[in-house]
């Protein structure tokens, strides 16, 4: 890597890391120069203002679609396999980011970009979800149904990716996939 790549990704990884633990408006591009071993000047060189530091994060550090094709993840008639599959493939709970993924829950009430950034990921995942299901279960799902175990799903998720931010009690994703595979079962 050269010197300029490799000053500019440590400033994004002490930018990261201090936006995570004190939050995007407590932290100074000082403390982030300093924690970046930088002069402040170079912060500015590459990101103008604070503000960059984070769309510039959230371009190239939160994951961007496609996040998998569902043929990497479905098993055909089984949908609570598949769902678990997409899980653990999309890895929302493990990202290589905790820091980042603190960010994004913490600052999507203040920030557009990452309130936006947030919802279009959720939406994302939302319709990756829809398509495995389709894929998955071998009866036809009334669409409504269809979309609500999705929700479902997203929902427990991102709870699962939030929860671990800060070590709370984590929902058991599969024990909601045979939840959403029971309600998603053909009628008898």
């Amino acid at each position: 890597m050269n010197t300029s790549a490799s000053r500019r990704e440590r400033i994004l990884d002490a930018a990261e890391e201090r936006f995570a633990g004190d939050g995007f408006a407590a932290t100074g591009t000082t403390a982030i120069a300093d924690q970046a071993r930088v002069p402040k000047g170079l912060v500015f060189y590459y990101f103008p203002r604070k503000i960059d530091i984070l769309r510039a994060l959230l371009e190239e550090r939160m994951p961007s679609a496609p996040l998998c094709e569902p043929a990497e993840v479905v098993r055909p008639g089984d949908p609570v396999a598949s769902l678990v599959s997409l899980a653990r493939r999309l890895g929302l709970g493990e990202h290589e980011s905790v820091v980042l993924r603190t960010i994004i829950f913490r600052e999507s009430g203040t920030h557009p970009e990452v309130r936006e950034r947030l919802r279009v990921l959720r939406e994302t995942i939302l319709e990756l979800t829809e398509s495995v299901l389709d894929a998955a279960v071998e009866h036809v799902v009334d669409p409504v149904l269809r979309r609500q175990a999705a929700q479902t799903f997203v929902s427990v998720v991102m709870d699962e990716a939030n929860a671990r931010r800060y070590d709370g009690a984590v929902p058991d994703v599969a024990s909601a996939a045979s939840v959403i595979g029971a309600a998603l079962a053909p009628p008898r």
